[in-house]
């Protein structure tokens, strides 16, 4: 597999307490962040996952940030907790993030798999994304879950195209 690097010539790194992701950042070339307190629990550590992209953005041009809680909380199947800790990420990791960038930035947002709490398993549908960029223009989708995101201007993506559109200016 070539890294990051070769394949779309970006310095990267990733962020996660889940050795199977750092694993994969590893072989992509990417530089492993650690995080004190980072659990990949709903007690992980949001605001130094967050310090710690915005540090890594200083040298490096893609950084990958995973968090696993509302993950566990589907396995848990328990609703509460996944609404929580989604809010969490939202406003503890997210949030701090959008405050501290500057200047013209790609970001995109989207689960690894689904983890229904109806069922405490990984499902194989389609995942919803959000993606922001000066190259590429809003599409009215307002809310961010699996029935808006079909309504979206990119319908389903596969393979790359994704990342294409995050690191090439929008160009896929």
């Amino acid at each position: 597999m070539p890294t990051l690097k070769e394949k779309y010539g970006v310095k990267s790194a990733v962020i996660s307490a889940v050795d199977l992701v750092k694993g994969i950042g590893t072989y992509a070339g990417m530089e492993i962040i650690k995080v004190q307190g980072a659990t990949g629990l709903d007690n992980t550590n949001y605001e130094g996952k967050a310090d710690a992209a915005l540090k890594a953005l200083r040298n490096n041009d893609l950084v990958f940030v995973h968090v696993e809680a509302p993950d566990e909380a589907g396995h848990c199947r328990d609703y509460k907790l996944k609404v929580k800790t989604i809010e969490d990420l939202d406003k503890r990791l997210l949030g701090r993030i959008f405050d501290g960038l500057s200047g013209p930035y790609a970001i995109a947002i989207l689960p690894d798999h689904p983890t229904p709490v109806k069922t405490g398993t990984h499902s194989r549908e389609p995942v919803p994304f959000s993606i922001a960029s000066p190259f590429l223009k809003p599409d009215g989708v307002k809310k961010f879950d699996e029935f808006s995101a079909k309504k979206g201007a990119f319908g389903l993506v596969e393979n790359d195209y994704l990342i294409s559109l995050l690191l090439n200016s929008g160009k896929p």
